[in-house]
C-alpha cells in the first residue's frame, strides 16, 4: 500500500508540475500579445521602439524576480506588512512544496511555481509600456522596470499571495484583477501624469485629436493572444488539476474566462454603436480584454451566464472610461492600458462579492485602497526620480521623428521610408 501510495504522490507531483510549466507558457505567450497589441496601437515611426520594451521588460521582468523579487514575495516575511529580504533562488526552491491541507493540496516543483509567478510580473509591466507609449525614453522606462518587478510588484504580492496583511484580511483575489492588473495601470498613470500627453493629442481650445494606430491586424491578433493566454492565466491560478474536484473547477475557470471575454467584446461594441454611430473595432478589443480582467478575480465561483454579465459590465465601463480620460481629464493613454487593468481592475475586484459567499465589501476596498496606494506612490517616486535625474520624455524632434529612429537606430517599415 505504502508503494501505491508513493506512486499516486508522484504522479500528482509530475502532472500538476507539468500543468503549473505549461500554463505558464500561456501566460509568458501574453507578453507576444502586449507586443502586438501595442504595435498595431501605435504610430508606425513608433513600432520597433515599442517591440524593443517589450521583449526587454520580460527580460528585466524574469532577471530581477530571480534575483529578489520572488523571495520578497513569497520568502520568510519579517512580519505580514514587511517582507523579508534575500538573493537568488537557491537549492531550496529545486524541492517540492508541499501546501497546507494534506493529500489534496497542490504538490509540484518549486520551480514551476517560480516560472509561473515571473510571467505574471511581466505582465503587470507590460500594462505601462501601453500607456507611456510614443513619447518615453527607452532606457527611463528599462529603469523603471528593474524597480517595479524587483520590488514595488512583489511587496504587494506579498501582501495578498504571500500570506500578508491583505490575505488575512479576508481580501480575495484569485488571480490578479488587483494584483497584477490594477497594480500594473497605478504604475502607468504616476507614469503618465508626470510625462504628458503626445504632441497634438490636445487642442488648446480643449478638443481631443485622435491619433489612429498603424496596423489594426496586429492589434486584432495581439488581442486574440492575450485571450489564448489568459486562460493560463486564471486557468493555472488554480493551481492543481490531478484530482476530480481541481479538474472540475479548472473547466469551469477556463469557460468563464472564455464568456466574460465574449460578454466584454460584445458589450463594448455595441455601447460604441450606439454611442459613436459606427462598429470601433478598438473599443471590442479592449472590451474583450476588459472582460478578461473583470473575471480575473474569481473566475471559479459566478455561473457561465454571470461570468458573461461580469465581463459585460467591464465592457461598458472601459468604453466610458476611455472616453471620459480622454475628454475630461486629458489622460493620454494610446492603448486605453489604464482603463482596462485600473478601472476594471476595480471592477472586477468588487465583482467578487457577487458570487464568492467568503468575499466582504469591506476587504475588497481596503485591498483595492492598499494596492493603488502602493503602487502609485512608489512608481510616482521612482519615475520623477528619473525625470528628475534623467529625464523621462524624448525631445520634441524626436517625438515627431519617431522613437524607432531616436531610440533604436532603425525603422520597423523601411520601405515607406523615402530615401
Amino acid at each position: 500500500m505504502e508503494q501505491v501510495a508513493g506512486d499516486i504522490l508522484q504522479v500528482k507531483y509530475a502532472l500538476d508540475t507539468f500543468y503549473f510549466l505549461v500554463m505558464g507558457a500561456f501566460v509568458m505567450w501574453m507578453a507576444a500579445g502586449f507586443s502586438m497589441l501595442e504595435a498595431g496601437m501605435v504610430r508606425s515611426k513608433n513600432t520597433a521602439e515599442i517591440l524593443t520594451k517589450n521583449i526587454v521588460l520580460y527580460s528585466i521582468a524574469s532577471v530581477m524576480y530571480m534575483l529578489v523579487g520572488y523571495n520578497i514575495m513569497y520568502g520568510d516575511a519579517v512580519s505580514s506588512i514587511i517582507p523579508g529580504i534575500s538573493f537568488g533562488l537557491g537549492g531550496d526552491n529545486e524541492a517540492a512544496a508541499v501546501l497546507a491541507g494534506g493529500e489534496d493540496a497542490p504538490y509540484y516543483s518549486n520551480l514551476s511555481d517560480f516560472f509561473f509567478q515571473v510571467v505574471f510580473v511581466a505582465t503587470a509591466m507590460s500594462i505601462v509600456s501601453g500607456a507611456v507609449a510614443e513619447r518615453m525614453k527607452l532606457w527611463a522606462f528599462l529603469g523603471f522596470a528593474v524597480v517595479f518587478t524587483a520590488v514595488i510588484y512583489p511587496t504587494q504580492g506579498m501582501w495578498k499571495w504571500g500570506g500578508g496583511f491583505l490575505d488575512e484580511a479576508g481580501f480575495l483575489d484569485f488571480a490578479g484583477s488587483g494584483v497584477v492588473h490594477m497594480a500594473g495601470a497605478a504604475a502607468a498613470i504616476a507614469g503618465v501624469l508626470l510625462l504628458g500627453a503626445r504632441k497634438g493629442k490636445y487642442g488648446k481650445d480643449g478638443s481631443v485629436n485622435a491619433i489612429p494606430g498603424a496596423n489594426m491586424p496586429l492589434a486584432t491578433l495581439g488581442t486574440f493572444i492575450l485571450w489564448m493566454g489568459w486562460f493560463g492565466f486564471n486557468g493555472g491560478s488554480e493551481l492543481m488539476v490531478s484530482n476530480v474536484d481541481e479538474a472540475n473547477a479548472t473547466s469551469m475557470v477556463f469557460v468563464n474566462t472564455n464568456m466574460a471575454a465574449a460578454g466584454g467584446c460584445i458589450a463594448a461594441l455595441l455601447l460604441a454603436r450606439m454611442w459613436f454611430g459606427k462598429a470601433d473595432l478598438t473599443m471590442a478589443l479592449n472590451g474583450a480584454l476588459a472582460g478578461l480582467v473583470s473575471i480575473t478575480a474569481e473566475p471559479l465561483t459566478p455561473s457561465p451566464e454571470l461570468a458573461t454579465l461580469i465581463g459585460a459590465a467591464g465592457g461598458l465601463l472601459v468604453v466610458a472610461s476611455i472616453v471620459i480620460m480622454d475628454k475630461f481629464f486629458k489622460i493620454d493613454d494610446p492603448v486605453g492600458a489604464i482603463s482596462v487593468h485600473g478601472v476594471v481592475g476595480i471592477w472586477g475586484l468588487l465583482a467578487v462579492t457577487f458570487s464568492n459567499p467568503d468575499a466582504t465589501l469591506g476587504a475588497q476596498l481596503l485591498g483595492i485602497a492598499v494596492i493603488f496606494a502602493w503602487v502609485f506612490a512608489t512608481s510616482f517616486v521612482v519615475w520623477f526620480l528619473l525625470k528628475s535625474i534623467f529625464g523621462i520624455r524624448v525631445s520634441e524632434e524626436e517625438e515627431y521623428e519617431g522613437l524607432d529612429v531616436g531610440e533604436c537606430g532603425l525603422v520597423a517599415y523601411p520601405e515607406f521610408v523615402s530615401k
